[in-house]
């Protein structure tokens, strides 16, 4: 194939790519309750269970990397924008799903990374993450200069917040134009995000945003892009990040509450192309799920819920593991992950807090899932390897199925799921997921 007709079939792929999320807004504005679900993780078995899942459902799949996890230095997954990029690009084409259908999105870009730092060297550092970003082919832009860096005010004023936020949309358009030939990025902006990956502390109920604070975000960053010759960009800004009442702590989960959040659900309607974008959904019903959907937040963001049910699947194939083999022949995955997170408690101790037996439930159990962070480790990545060789080695009996995975045993009863290690823990995954396609389809 001639390197200009590649070029040509590249550039249809990534128009594909934004119509998906342009025509779900425009469906969505039209008075249809749909809506996209972003999975937000990095963790190889999550994303093959979502590609897998969405090439099930021949539907689009969303993808985000967060500004903690994949940034220009290599963030704590230890992967670039570009390496993130064609690890799951590369993922994609393994599991035979169509490129033009994979959307990648960034999430709170800015210079949240770089707080400590003075907002001109922490704002240079955005501009670079943005570049890194687009150049290698993420869609959907998160614009978040919320955090306030050491010279800053706080909080940071709107316009302030704005001014920023136009500045990296500006670098992410001369960006997507150097390297595309034209520039088909969407972008949400709003700074009243939820803690990411869940609160520290023990909640019990949220304030909603204001339709009038709502409002003041949005017109300081319709200023701002105007002040930066931005305005002709406006109509592909799709989502506004707002505080619908949705989190969770650690043990417990406030659920979305729709009789609350009624004066800035109608807000949105008086915007012809922009819709809401809600963090932290995880572990919200499937009822709530569809009414924020309706209610037009209509972009549903999920992580730690599919590294928690990742968790959890390893956590009972662990137990079956101890039915089956001697102790001493076991992997010991639970014992290795948490002697290593007593090891390395920086991912936890911040936000774990009681006696010793209260950090230990956390560590294994909370919602906030900072578990998460230790997988790559060399040491539990072993261990997890040998509970999954130890298990496909051995037939895995019905009755422990039933025991350890009651969601999966009637798939596997019926011949519909393999009793494998590595098909049990992607359809438990996929149990999360299965919510929130549900949630976002009429």
């Amino acid at each position: 194939m001639k390197q200009n007709e590649r070029t040509l079939m590249n550039n249809q792929a990534l128009e594909r790519k934004v119509k998906h999320l342009t025509e779900m807004v425009a469906r969505h504005k039209q008075g249809i309750p749909v809506g996209i679900y972003a999975v937000c993780s990095a963790h190889p078995l999550v994303l093959e269970a979502a590609i897998r899942f969405a090439h099930q459902q021949q539907s689009c799949l969303l993808i985000e990397a967060t500004s903690n996890q994949v940034d220009q230095f290599g963030g704590y997954t230890g992967m670039t924008p570009a390496d993130f990029h064609g690890f799951v690009c590369q993922m994609a084409e393994r599991l035979n799903f169509p490129r033009e259908d994979l959307i990648l999105g960034g999430d709170h870009l800015g210079p949240n990374r770089w707080q400590s730092l003075p907002s001109d060297q922490a704002m240079n550092n955005a501009d670079d993450l943005i570049r890194s970003y687009v150049a290698a082919g993420f869609k959907k832009i998160h614009l978040d200069c919320s955090m306030s860096c050491a010279d800053d005010p706080v909080p940071l004023t709107d316009a302030i917040v704005a001014a920023r936020a136009a500045r990296l949309a500006k670098i992410a358009e001369e960006t997507c134009v150097a390297h595309f030939g034209d520039s088909d990025l969407v972008y949400v902006i709003g700074t009243e995000v939820p803690v990411p990956g869940g609160a520290h502390e023990t909640l019990s109920e949220l304030a909603v945003t204001t339709p009038e604070a709502a409002q003041a975000t949005l017109r300081a960053h319709y200023q701002a892009f105007e002040a930066e010759g931005l305005s002709a960009l406006w109509p592909r800004i799709i989502g506004l990040v707002v505080q619908p009442g949705v989190e969770f702590d650690h043990t417990h989960v406030i659920d979305y509450r729709p009789e609350k959040a009624v004066t800035l659900s109608k807000m949105v309607e008086d915007y012809d192309t922009l819709i809401f974008e809600a963090h932290s959904t995880d572990y919200q019903t499937t009822q709530s799920l569809r009414q924020l959907v309706v209610d037009h937040f209509a972009i549903l963001k999920v992580g730690p819920a599919l590294t928690f049910a990742l968790r959890e699947a390893l956590f009972s194939l662990a137990a079956i593991e101890e039915e089956l083999l001697a102790a001493k022949a076991c992997s010991g995955l639970r014992q290795v992950l948490d002697d290593v997170m007593l090891d390395k408690p920086e991912y936890w101790q911040s936000h774990y807090h009681g006696d010793s037996n209260a950090r230990r439930l956390a560590r294994g159990y909370s919602y906030s899932d900072r578990v998460r962070y230790y997988w790559p480790d060399a040491q539990i990545d072993e261990a997890f390897a040998r509970l999954v060789r130890h298990l496909a080695d051995t037939p895995i009996p019905l009755p422990l199925i039933s025991q350890y995975l009651p969601l999966q045993y009637p798939s596997v009863r019926a011949g519909k799921l393999a009793a494998t290690p590595q098909a049990l823990i992607i359809d438990h995954i996929q149990d999360v997921l299965r919510q929130y396609h549900a949630a976002c389809t009429c």
